[in-house]
């Protein structure tokens, strides 16, 4: 048994090898026919051949002039090959036909040429001179074989008019096979456009028969199983009907051609799913139905053994050359594979070019961070000393006394005034040294420069700090925007994924569940970031979106899922659009209490609740300075700015500065404004507290009261500050409390405060957050007897876990939805 075992998978491995190899060697083998045939312009060889035998109604052949002036402007390496291969193919058929086609080949080549001179290279005046070209050829033909008669010039003028449409068609079908980028799908005039070139082709096969067998049947069929099985019942139809027309123009004996072609094409594109052997099968029995069907018992053999040899030549066709007239057809899934190859490569450019922003502004700040150390206190010493002599000893008589034959000792003393100035910031009471002053006969005055020296380079230090301050501030803010920029780039670079198989599941369970749906659209099935897209039919107020809709995909995906927006218009169109999305882990209740001093209606505190999109919750209040509008005004913009940067993705240290810096910047006033700030990840329960000048938060857990404090001045004080950033877990049921100053000083007595706070809360006998908001005012205002000494707000939030209003659904014979594991 265990031999057997070995010997069986040995036998797999093999055979997998071998399958491995067989690939690998066709994919190498139909690369280097593919090489070849480019090489030696085979392709436009055996096509100029064909439409050169090409004939309609058995005496026109209105194929060679346009093919050669089209493939003059496409292809004007291959115009001599194709020329030759027409008129090659043409005395294949008769002499006369042969002559003919060199005359219109002669007169199409002096046509083209003499159109350069027009300096056009587009297609605009080329049917028009087609259908002169060939009227002209025709005509001088048969004026020159002395068969000018009327028959004759109605037929001539036909074939004009047939070659004019012919034109049309060939610069679509022609550009398709030589220009044709892989990326785009092709119109569904194209399609009949190529199919058309293709079955004219097949009319220069007519008379082709081998042992009774049509090499015309042969190919016509082959054409069909290979547009039926790239491109289903629908391509498979049409292109049985336009090549049975097109072959029927060529030998009227074959109108049967196109009921057998066209009902052969439905039914093998029907059986498309089957692959290879259900489109031959489709084939073989559209085949023997029509023969039998038409009373041709006697030739259903032969069409059988046409078939038949159609479909080997099938099977033998390499996969690449079906797979590459299938990334042109529309719907298939080669097409859509090569749309997104093009869109990533679309997607990776301009992701590229952004992340090249990012890295720029990244340079920038590392530019504008670099600043000098600045010089060290010995050279700056020796700076200010030579400042200082040229005011006072460059103009003393006894500088040659002093520092040529004194030097040391001059030097000596002159240094030590300037540590003592430098330590105590003036020279007044300072004794200079006994032998300096003793032999210097300036004394006063170079103490009088000294110290305005010094007070000169003070001022400068502080231009010099406050430049080194903004130069830090811009760092900081282009170090954010590039971090923006590469988050950003990052997401363009995420992967669009094809989920029509889960798009019709959806569909499905909800079918089951009596629900009319018109149309699924699945956007993201990443865990957490659920995007769905569905439009129904109007449930009138039964609310089917929140009751059923969300419940079911909740069952079916594993997570919560909750109606993010509807738009029900029952008076319009009668359709009910809404969009799906993932439940956060938890919820937020938030209540707010405030009054203004006084009791005016404008309060200097603002508060604001911010939901950033990114599964993040922002709370935050600012009080301005003072009271009153000029107060409002000043809170409201900070949070105003706060808000965007925050939207915007910049993270919440860099926010906080810019913001401090834009209140430092804007006016010469003392302007300033508290900021209290709480992130807070509803997925994770993560806070991250930012507090600016602004008093302590308190996180009430059960009977324990925990206190968030920091220490920072407000924001606007100095154009420089550090913020610190506080961290805590949360859990399910705790009351985040945060409050203005108003609040929290408002008993003058107590000393201990943030002790009175923590009591105040702890005796809260509810967990509602908006009556916690109101019995904390109320018991503030309660201590100053009933006044509003200042401008109050309390803000409060509690954190639960996200339950859903309605349960799942369950459906019965559904399976889970299988998310893409790989989304980027």
């Amino acid at each position: 048994m265990i031999a057997n075992k070995n010997i069986t998978g040995t036998g797999h491995v093999w055979a997998r090898r071998v399958s491995q190899q067989w690939g690998a060697a066709t994919v190498s083998w139909g690369e280097k026919v593919a090489d070849t045939a480019q090489k030696w312009n085979v392709l436009p060889l055996l096509m100029g051949f064909l439409l050169g035998r090409a004939l309609i109604l058995e005496e026109l052949s209105p194929f060679v002039v346009p093919y050669l002036m089209v493939m003059y402007y496409l292809r004007r390496d291959c115009v001599i090959i194709s020329a030759a291969a027409l008129i090659l193919g043409a005395f294949t058929q008769t002499i006369p036909l042969g002559l003919q086609a060199a005359v219109s080949v002669a007169l199409s080549l002096f046509v083209c040429k003499w159109s350069e001179r027009f300096r056009r290279k587009d297609f605009s005046r080329t049917p028009l001179l087609v259908f002169v070209t060939v009227f002209v050829s025709h005509l001088l033909f048969a004026a020159i074989t002395n068969q000018v008669t009327t028959y004759k010039l109605v037929m001539v003028a036909v074939e004009g008019v047939l070659s004019f449409v012919l034109t049309l068609i060939f610069i679509q079908s022609l550009s398709i096979v030589h220009l044709a980028k892989p990326y785009e799908p092709l119109k569904n005039e194209e399609v009949v456009s190529l199919v058309i070139l293709l079955a004219s082709l097949m009319t220069g096969t007519v008379d082709w028969i081998i042992e009774g067998v049509s090499m015309e049947h042969v190919l016509t069929r082959y054409l069909l199983l290979l547009f039926a099985f790239t491109g289903g019942g629908t391509i498979g139809a049409a292109v049985g009907v336009v090549t049975g027309l097109i072959l029927s123009l060529a030998n009227v004996s074959a109108l049967l051609q196109i009921n057998l072609l066209a009902f052969s094409g439905l039914l093998a594109g029907l059986l498309k799913e089957a692959g290879k052997a259900g489109v031959s099968a489709g084939l073989l029995i559209g085949t023997a139905i029509l023969a039998i069907y038409g009373g041709a018992e006697d030739t259903l053999y032969l069409s059988l053994a046409e078939s038949g040899l159609a479909i080997l030549l099938f099977v033998l066709t390499p996969a690449a050359v079906w797979k590459k007239v299938a990334r042109f057809i529309p719907g298939t899934p080669e097409n859509l594979q090569s749309h997104q190859e093009y869109m990533r490569r679309v997607r990776d450019v301009t992701a590229g070019k952004i992340q090249q922003f990012s890295e720029l502004f990244t340079q920038l700040s590392k530019s504008f961070a670099q600043t000098s150390d600045g010089e060290e206190r010995e050279e700056k010493a020796d700076v200010f000393l030579s400042r200082v002599t040229s005011f006072t000893c460059q103009k003393c008589w006894k500088k040659e006394q002093c520092w040529e034959k004194e030097t040391q000792a001059t030097y000596q003393g002159m240094r030590w005034l300037t540590e003592k100035l430098y330590e105590t910031g003036t020279l007044a009471g300072v004794t200079p040294p006994r032998d300096w002053e003793r032999k210097c006969v300036k004394v006063e005055k170079v103490l009088t420069v000294m110290e305005q020296e010094f007070d000169r380079e003070q001022s400068f230090e502080q231009l010099k700090r406050q430049v080194r301050e903004s130069r830090k501030l811009v760092a900081d803010q282009l170090s954010g925007v590039s971090r923006v920029m590469s988050d950003f780039a990052r997401e363009i670079q995420r992967e669009g994924m094809e989920l029509t198989l889960q798009e019709k599941q959806v569909s499905q369970a909800l079918e089951g569940l009596g629900l009319s749906v018109r149309r699924v659209e699945i956007h993201n099935l990443e865990e957490g970031k659920v995007d769905i897209e569905i439009s129904q039919p109007t449930c009138y107020g039964r609310d089917e979106c929140a009751k059923i809709v969300a419940p079911m995909l909740t069952e079916i995906l594993g997570e919560n899922i909750v109606v993010r927006e509807r738009h029900c218009e029952p008076q319009k169109d009668g359709t009910c659009r809404m969009c799906l999305a993932s439940a956060k882990a938890f919820d937020i209740d938030i209540g707010v209490a405030g009054a203004a001093k006084d009791g005016k209606l404008l309060s200097g505190d603002s508060f604001r609740t911010m939901d950033l999109g990114n599964g993040k919750m922002a709370l935050a209040i600012s009080d301005g300075m003072g009271n009153g509008e000029r107060a409002f005004l000043e809170s409201q913009s900070a949070l105003d700015m706060l808000q965007q940067l925050l939207r915007s993705g910049i993270d919440e240290k860099l926010s906080i500065k810019t913001v401090n810096s834009v209140l430092a910047l804007r006016s010469t006033d003392e302007m300033f404004a508290t900021v209290d700030l709480a992130l807070i990840d509803l997925q994770t329960a993560h806070a991250r507290f930012v507090k600016i000048g602004s008093t302590p938060s308190f996180i009430k857990r059960g009977d324990d009261v925990i206190t968030v404090t920091a220490s920072n001045l407000p924001a606007g004080i100095l154009e420089e500050i550090e913020v610190d950033v506080v961290s805590r877990t949360m859990k399910p049921g705790d009351l985040l409390i945060m409050m203005s100053d108003g609040i929290y000083e408002a008993p003058r007595h107590i000393e201990n405060r943030q002790a009175w706070m923590k009591r105040l809360i702890s005796e809260l006998q509810t967990d509602d957050p908006q009556e916690v908001a109101d019995l904390l005012l109320e018991r503030v205002i309660r201590q100053h007897s009933g006044s509003i000494v200042d401008d109050m707000t309390v803000l409060v939030a509690r954190l639960d876990r996200f339950v859903p209003q309605w349960s799942a659904i369950q459906v019965h014979g559904m399976p889970k939805l299988e998310r893409p594991r790989v989304v980027s």
